[in-house]
C-alpha cells in the first residue's frame, strides 16, 4: 500500500523533484529544530514517455487499460479536479462515497447529485439542512447508507471549516495528511486511498499512489506489483486514471479480459 508523505514547502507549490525536503519546525517557544523526511517506499521520481520500462507486452496491456477504462473516478463523478478548494472538496466527498460497501456508479451519481444540488464547498455542505444532503443522496441512488452519510457529510464539511477554513490545500501541508484525512468523519483507510489515488494528479508529491487495490487489478492484469514498476510504464500525468482503470479491472474481470483481448494477449487470472 502507498505510504503519507511529507509535507509540501508552506507557501509554495511542491516539485516533484526526488529529494528529500529539510522543513524547519516548532520546537517549543523561542525554539526551532531542522527535521528531514524521505520517502522511502512512494518514490518522488516520475517518468517521462522517453524513459518507459516494462516489457513491450506489458506496455500494450497498460495502453489498452487507458483507452479503455483509464478515465479517473472525479472525471466521472463531472469533476475537473484542480488544486483548489472546490474540485478538492468533491473529490474528498467522491471518495468518502466509494468507500462504502455500495456500486461505484450509485457512488459516482449520488457525488453529481449532491453537486447538483450546489453542495459543491465545505461551506454549502455545511450550509445545507441534513434533509437537503438525504434527498440528494437518494437522488444518485444512494439510500441505503443515506442517513448516516448526510450525518458524517455535514460533520465532516464543520470540521473542514473549523480546521482548515474549508481548504484542503491546508490539510495537505500538515506533515501526515494521510492521518488529517482520517480525522475526517466517515474517512477509513479505503476513502484515504482513494482520495490520494485520484489527489495524485494535482498533488505529485504524492505519486506514484498505487494502493492495494491497484496492484490487485494489476496482478489480474500479469503487469508488476509494484508500485515504482508500474509508474515506469506511464507518463507521470497518467498514473491516476491508470490507477483508476486498475481498480476497475480487480474488481471486474470483464474489464481485465476485454483489455486483455484488446492488448492481444491471454485471458485474466482469476483473483
Amino acid at each position: 500500500m502507498a505510504t503519507t508523505r511529507g509535507r509540501s514547502g508552506s507557501g509554495t507549490k511542491s516539485r516533484d523533484t526526488g529529494k528529500r525536503r529539510t522543513k524547519t519546525t516548532a520546537s517549543g517557544p523561542g525554539r526551532t529544530k531542522q527535521t528531514q523526511r524521505s520517502t522511502p517506499v512512494r518514490s518522488r521520481r516520475t517518468t517521462s514517455g522517453g524513459t518507459r520500462g516494462g516489457t513491450a507486452r506489458q506496455r500494450a496491456i497498460v495502453r489498452a487499460l487507458l483507452e479503455r477504462h483509464g478515465e479517473t473516478y472525479a472525471a466521472e463523478a463531472g469533476i475537473t479536479l484542480r488544486d483548489t478548494p472546490s474540485p478538492l472538496y468533491r473529490l474528498l466527498v467522491l471518495a468518502m462515497l466509494l468507500s462504502a460497501r455500495i456500486r461505484s456508479d450509485i457512488a459516482v451519481a449520488s457525488a453529481r447529485a449532491l453537486s447538483d444540488a450546489k453542495m459543491r464547498d465545505a461551506r454549502r455542505m455545511a450550509d445545507a439542512t441534513w434533509q437537503q444532503r438525504v434527498d440528494a443522496l437518494g437522488e444518485g441512488g444512494y439510500r441505503r447508507y443515506d442517513e448516516r452519510t448526510a450525518t458524517m457529510l455535514g460533520q465532516g464539511a464543520a470540521l473542514l471549516l473549523s480546521e482548515y477554513g474549508g481548504d484542503l490545500r491546508k490539510l495537505r501541508e500538515r506533515d501526515d495528511p494521510a492521518a488529517a484525512l482520517r480525522e475526517i468523519p466517515g474517512f477509513g483507510p479505503v476513502g484515504v486511498d482513494i482520495f490520494l489515488r485520484e489527489a495524485q494528479a494535482v498533488w505529485p508529491e504524492f505519486r506514484p499512489y498505487l494502493d492495494k487495490k491497484a496492484l490487485q487489478g494489476a496482478g489480474r492484469l500479469g503487469l508488476p506489483d509494484s508500485a515504482r514498476k508500474l509508474a515506469q510504464l506511464v507518463d507521470q500525468d497518467d498514473l491516476a486514471g491508470l490507477a483508476a482503470g486498475l481498480v476497475r479491472a480487480s474488481l471486474s474481470s470483464k474489464v481485465a479480459d476485454e483489455v486483455l483481448e484488446a492488448a492481444g494477449s491471454t485471458k485474466s487470472k482469476s483473483s
